[in-house]
């Protein structure tokens, strides 16, 4: 399931599509079939303006955020953290060494400063090497070196380095804090992840505060055109399509309730 979501996804994303019903038309058009053709570029002409020049993207991504909003307070007691993985550049971290983080970086950034205010708090950090290839390094042991190096103590953390998706992070997530004694932990990740991430451990039975960070929407988004950043919008909407193919890809598999 994991290789089939990945390869899923490879053709799924809006650019690879855009290429994909480029190709298609050009295939038709050189056998002929010219008006089938000149369908597939309309569609790929769509795709790709809807991608690059509207804020189509943003608006996903903001529909996905308000479900769970940013807490307006810190908790003012905290007994553990998880931390989904997905902050860390792992292939750049492979072949440079140090800790590399992306756009992501709040999911470490703020439970870096959770740690600082709640000293006895145990981080439990979630996440493997997502890739195809399974040959970068585990994105848990690279942030014992980001938690370390910024002055909390590696005793402090609980790694799981195997997980590659949610799906495993819910599971390897479930027999850490059983095994650690844990209840009742802050979940840390992106607002856009946080739906997906909150109903699988809603229905698996763990209990979680949600704490959602690294929001990627104004908040006030309404759909139009934006010609000032196509690479910006471009990202958004691939990272908004594959949240909500995730969401749905999910349910239809049983493993959360509802998707909407």
């Amino acid at each position: 399931m994991f290789y089939l979501s990945k390869i899923f996804w490879l053709l799924a994303q809006p650019l690879s599509l855009a290429f994909l019903l480029t190709a298609a038309g050009l295939l038709t058009a050189l056998a002929g079939a010219r008006r089938l053709g000149l369908l597939f570029s309309c569609l790929s002409a769509l795709v790709l303006f809807l991608t690059l020049y509207t804020t189509a993207g943003a608006l996903l991504l903001q529909a996905l955020e308000a479900r769970v909003p940013k807490p307006s307070t810190d908790p003012t007691s905290i007994a553990c953290m998880i931390v989904l993985g997905g902050a860390i550049e792992n292939d750049v971290v492979a072949s440079r060494g140090g800790v590399e983080l992306n756009a992501a970086a709040d999911r470490y950034t703020e439970a870096l400063r959770l740690a600082l205010s709640h000293p006895q708090a145990k981080i439990l950090v979630s996440g493997g090497d997502g890739s195809i290839s399974g040959r970068f390094p585990g994105e848990a042991g690279l942030a014992e070196q980001f938690f370390a190096a910024l002055g909390v103590p590696p005793q402090r953390l609980i790694k799981d380095n195997t997980s590659r998706n949610t799906w495993e992070n819910m599971l390897n997530t479930k027999a850490l804090l059983a095994a650690n004694g844990l209840t009742d932990c802050l979940l840390i990740t992106s607002g856009f992840h946080m739906p997906r991430a909150l109903a699988l451990f809603q229905k698996a039975g763990i209990a979680v505060v949600p704490y959602p960070v690294d929001f990627r929407s104004r908040g006030n988004e309404r759909l139009g055109f934006d010609f000032t950043q196509p690479s910006l919008n471009a990202q958004n909407t691939a990272t908004a399509v594959r949240e909500w193919l995730g969401l749905l890809g999910y349910y239809l598999a049983g493993r959360i309730d509802w998707p909407f």
